[in-house]
């Protein structure tokens, strides 16, 4: 049995204990958890920048970042762990996630040397002239810094700037 099937019941049932969980330190450790796993399919699919990205951002910072705030506040004795369900808004939900799955048999096998990507005319210009045009050694290299500078510049402005976020935050946490 390969990864992606587990990996995928996994971030499903993450993403649902987040849903239905109405305590709030079980709602975030769910969805740190969920987010943590979303990066390893990132991962999966062969894009480490965007899991690297979503593990800083979604499982890192977003974490702290909640935790800090449950503790600065009050919470309510007698929570119920779990609350009754909204159906409507679980049918939606579960309607949706059928009508995505069904797509999942159009897609190529992760790596598939027929997949449109690799035989795709951008492909080809970039294997074919990204040692020439940019001086790099690495296809990979020469397409994240060269080619796409500019979206590889935003991604690492967000992971700074949720860095440096954190950093406030927590230093204000110190001196407070």
């Amino acid at each position: 049995m390969s990864v992606e099937l587990p990996l995928l019941v996994f971030v499903l049932c993450a993403a649902l204990a987040t849903a239905v969980l109405r305590d709030v330190l079980a709602a975030i450790i769910s969805f740190a958890t969920y987010s943590l796993a979303i990066a390893v399919v990132w991962v999966v699919l062969q894009a480490p920048d965007v899991g690297l990205t979503e593990a800083a951002v979604g499982a890192g910072v977003t974490t702290v970042l909640f935790l800090l705030t449950i503790a600065k506040t009050i919470r309510p004795s007698g929570d119920r762990v779990l609350e009754r369900l909204d159906v409507p808004a679980l049918a939606v939900s579960v309607l949706l996630v059928g009508v995505l799955l069904t797509t999942l048999g159009a897609l190529p096998e992760v790596g598939s040397p027929d997949t449109t990507v690799i035989t795709s005319d951008v492909t080809n210009y970039y294997l074919a002239n990204a040692y020439t045009e940019t001086g790099v050694k690495n296809a990979v290299t020469a397409v994240l810094a060269a080619y796409r500078g500019f979206d590889t510049l935003g991604e690492a402005v967000v992971v700074y700037s949720a860095g440096v976020g954190l950093l406030v935050v927590l230093g204000k946490e110190v001196f407070a």
